[in-house]
């Protein structure tokens, strides 16, 4: 399983046009073969910032996401929301059975 975190900084002013443009690329997102999940999740400490969380079956996963339309199209706007570069971080991981 592949995990990744990317941390967004986000323009308090261009906020709500944000949230409405990363629903599309979640929906889309959830939608791919290989997404195991993908969540927005709000930082409660920082303000404007988010995190998307992923996880994907696999790299091939990873790699045909990071292909997608729907993924491009996110990427080509951020910088327009954005107050700082994404800050992502990828980890293997494997489920813990208790």
């Amino acid at each position: 399983m592949i995990i990744i975190h990317a941390e967004m900084k986000v323009n308090s002013e261009r906020e709500a046009e944000f949230l409405e443009s990363v629903k599309e690329l979640i929906e889309a997102s959830r939608a791919e073969q290989g997404n195991e999940s993908y969540k927005l999740l709000k930082d409660t400490e920082q303000d404007n910032t988010y995190l998307m969380v992923e996880q994907w079956k696999d790299q091939e996963a990873v790699g045909l996401h990071n292909a997608s339309s729907h993924f491009q199209a996110f990427v080509a706007k951020a910088p327009t929301y954005l107050t700082a570069p994404l800050n992502v971080q990828a980890y293997a991981g494997q489920p813990i059975n208790k």
